[in-house]
């Protein structure tokens, strides 16, 4: 992916409503333990497999993550506090921020590696063409 090209979106309905409803979706503020309950009560039309997702992608967002790194507290629906942040919650999300991290960069070496290859053999070709050009007017004098 090109550094200009915009990556692609990943659209959820689910996860569109929730972040259209409620700030702390918005803010990727921590959530509430078991916010899940008390969504399917203010939004019983929601399809709980669908929730589920929408809770699943949300929740392993970088966005997200980086917020349970940071912050201290949990948060309601309301924005209220709603709980804190423990010590092996915040552990966790760091891991996962920095093997997410590790990856993409080692992705991109590999990525820019493979392009430096393609470069050198496009060269070795070229080199190739040309020699043969040259041997082929050296030899061919009719």
């Amino acid at each position: 992916m090109a550094a200009t090209e915009a990556k692609p979106t990943r659209s959820n309905p689910v996860l569109d409503t929730l972040n259209s409803s409620f700030a702390v979706f918005r803010d990727s503020q921590p959530l509430a333990i078991g916010i899940h309950k008390t969504i399917k009560e203010r939004m019983p039309e929601i399809d709980a497999a669908q929730l589920r997702l929408a809770m699943r992608i949300h929740t392993a967002s970088t966005r997200y993550l980086k917020a349970q790194v940071t912050g201290k507290d949990r948060f309601d629906l309301d924005g209220a506090i709603a709980g804190e942040i423990t010590e092996e919650q915040r552990e966790v999300a760091s891991t996962t921020l920095k093997e997410r991290f590790k990856k993409a960069a080692d992705r991109r070496k590999a990525d820019e590696k493979a392009k430096q290859e393609a470069i050198k053999e496009q060269q070795a070709q070229q080199k190739r063409q040309e020699k043969l050009g040259q041997l082929a007017a050296k030899f061919n004098t009719r």
